[in-house]
């Protein structure tokens, strides 16, 4: 049996020699420099600043569709407690007819563009963007600046308006990773404008008024805070152009105190909310990570990648990659797992969701925080290579189309001032070691006080003191 054993394997090694199946070395090196060389020559982002602070971003592709839209300073951690919810809810009331167009005339002309027009609020941003063909460019661009600065805001739009929010909030619950996560903000800021929803309390949806909605748009829409972001088929100089001619009056001063970012404390803690009529339990627990800007957000990440994401539906299992999803597979621990790197300006969350069945929990909290701790003493330069190239590859992945890529420059310019590029990320992803992983493994993870939020049968999931009493390993 051995002696066949060595036969075949010797046969495959001549054959893979032949044929070149198996890349050398060299072959390998000249796939990364094409793939650096690639990089390079993407299109580069131009930049504009007008005098009152707006910035125009853009990279042109020369697609035959384009994508633009309005990114703004301005989300759910800009609220406070009586008016939470109001950027969500002036989102809605963009779509709801200006002085000039109806709600019908908006739909309609959108429409018989061929256009998608849409939006989102975040906990730091609101977006307004309009998917188009690139010739239909500068009449998206008139109806964003329009919706954006001369909604109606008609006291019975506003009513109609509360209660599809209202159902949205309903639906929302049913979501069980969304009901997570929003729980596991309050618990971890708890105290902070990061710890409320972005929907905000079903008291305050109830009770927003129209002044409400003017303030928070004269408070928060202002130029400086704005950058029109486009890809695709779009011209620079076209874009600076219209956004002289449609966003000249945006608000560049402030009625009353000039609104501040209020640094938002981490706090290690955990909210449970047990209920045994749901068949699984749904648990996040998680560190304080690092800001957008931070040094070391590109080695969260590549940390991040390292426990990866793992479904029972993929299967895999003794041939999946990482340890965690290896045990998941082969007993059991949970239905699906995945790790996330969430940022904000200057803190974030670093950490796991997954979903188990209720007497796994506790397996499943030890092998999870087992392996947190192999990122922070063992975790091999084979494993962070592997890391990296998944990282780049989902990085790419993700700025397919010309929408991923307009966000990508919109984000990027409101957290960074400037869009990173692709080589330059490739560079900075490749500069992660072992090494880099351990420290910041021992920085952030290793004897730190966890946020824990949990929804469902969870009488299982260990007291908050053992999940704390698992993120330091004791050596003799």
């Amino acid at each position: 049996m051995a002696t066949r054993l060595l036969r075949v394997s010797s046969a495959l090694r001549t054959y893979s020699n032949k044929t070149s199946y198996v890349k050398t070395s060299r072959q390998w090196r000249s796939t990364a420099a094409a793939l650096q060389q690639t990089l390079i020559n993407q299109p580069a982002t131009k930049i504009t600043t007008f005098d009152n602070g707006m910035r125009v971003a853009s990279e042109d592709s020369g697609a035959a569709t384009a994508t633009v839209g309005l990114w703004i300073d301005a989300g759910s951690r800009w609220e406070n407690d009586r008016n939470n919810g109001v950027a969500h809810f002036m989102e809605h009331m963009t779509f709801k007819g200006t002085a000039k167009r109806s709600q019908t005339d908006l739909e309609l002309e959108i429409e018989n563009m061929g256009a998608h027009l849409n939006a989102y609020t975040s906990r730091e941003q609101t977006v307004f963007y309009a998917k188009c063909l690139s010739q239909d460019v500068p009449k998206a661009i008139e109806i964003l600046s329009d919706i954006i600065q001369n909604s109606k805001l008609g006291e019975s739009e506003i009513e109609r308006e509360r209660g599809v929010i209202l159902r949205e909030m309903q639906e929302v619950e049913t979501n069980l990773q969304e009901v997570v996560f929003d729980h596991l903000h309050s618990v971890a800021y708890q105290g902070t404008p990061l710890g409320r929803t972005i929907l905000g309390p079903t008291e305050n949806i109830k009770t927003i008024t129209r002044a409400d909605l003017v303030s928070y748009v004269r408070d928060h829409y202002q130029a400086a805070r704005c950058v029109l972001a486009g890809a695709g088929g779009v011209d620079h100089s076209q874009l600076v152009q219209l956004a002289e001619k449609h966003f000249k009056n945006l608000s560049t001063t402030y009625e009353g105190d000039i609104p501040l970012i209020e640094h938002c404390r981490y706090t290690g803690s955990d909210v449970r909310v047990r209920d045994d009529s749901i068949p699984l339990a749904h648990v996040a627990i998680a560190i304080e990570g690092a800001g957008w800007s931070d040094a070391d957000n590109i080695p969260l990440m590549v940390a991040n990648t390292l426990i990866g994401a793992w479904d029972r539906g993929q299967g895999g299992g003794a041939n999946n990659a990482t340890r965690l999803a290896k045990a998941c597979a082969e007993d059991g621990l949970c239905h699906s797992y995945q790790s996330f790197n969430t940022c904000y300006k200057d803190t974030g969350l670093w950490g796991i969701y997954f979903v188990s069945d209720p007497m796994k929990l506790e397996a499943m909290v030890y092998n999870i925080q087992q392996e947190w701790m192999r990122l922070c003493t063992m975790v091999t330069e084979h494993e962070v290579e592997r890391a990296r190239n998944i990282l780049k590859t989902n990085m790419l992945l993700q700025l397919d189309g010309t929408t991923a890529i307009c966000e990508d420059v919109g984000r990027q310019m409101l957290c960074y001032n400037r869009r990173i590029p692709l080589h330059e990320l490739e560079k900075r992803i490749d500069s992660v070691t072992a090494k880099n992983i351990h420290d910041i493994g021992m920085k952030y993870i290793y004897d730190r006080c966890p946020a824990v939020a949990a929804v469902g049968p969870v009488e299982a999931l260990p007291d908050y003191n053992l999940i704390r009493a698992g993120m330091y390993w004791l050596r003799v």
